[in-house]
């Protein structure tokens, strides 16, 4: 058993998140004695889930649906495993998104690395579009499409 301090501590988040996603539902489980809430290892796994669907740019609203999904049993499981997929699919856009962005900050870095070395721009310019040395090419390619 683990209390909301020390959940708060490990996860390193806020108490009172901890409590909104209690009042949202997102704990059907949670264990309370005195009124004190006692977080099991069950807890936990749920917090790891709510922080990975919240992450991939899920809403709360969602991320509750799902745990409504889970309490219906197994008829479920096909919809929670869509849910998962799609959060994925979308992670995986934003990491392409990322990388693209990634690769033209790594180039204009060159860039200016060059330009400083060179005095001028004239070296660079005589390079493009595509005889660039080869990772920079890379990092340029990817970065313009």
């Amino acid at each position: 058993m683990y209390t909301i301090g020390q959940v708060s501590e490990m996860f390193l988040i806020p108490i009172s998140t901890l409590r909104y996603y209690d009042k949202e539902g997102l704990f059907p489980d949670l264990k309370r004695q005195s009124g004190i809430r006692q977080f099991e290892d069950h807890d936990l796994e749920n917090i790891r889930v709510i922080e990975c669907l919240k992450a991939s740019g899920l809403e709360i609203s969602d991320i509750k649906h799902y745990f409504e999904l889970c309490k219906e049993g197994n008829s479920t499981f096909a919809a929670r495993k869509q849910l998962f997929e799609n959060r994925k699919k979308a992670v995986e856009e934003e990491m392409k998104r990322l990388q693209k962005t990634l690769d033209l900050l790594k180039y204009k870095c060159w860039f200016y690395e060059k330009a400083i070395e060179d005095g001028s721009l004239d070296g660079i310019h005589a390079m493009l579009p595509d005889k660039l040395p080869e990772e920079i090419q890379k990092f340029y390619d990817n970065g313009h499409k």
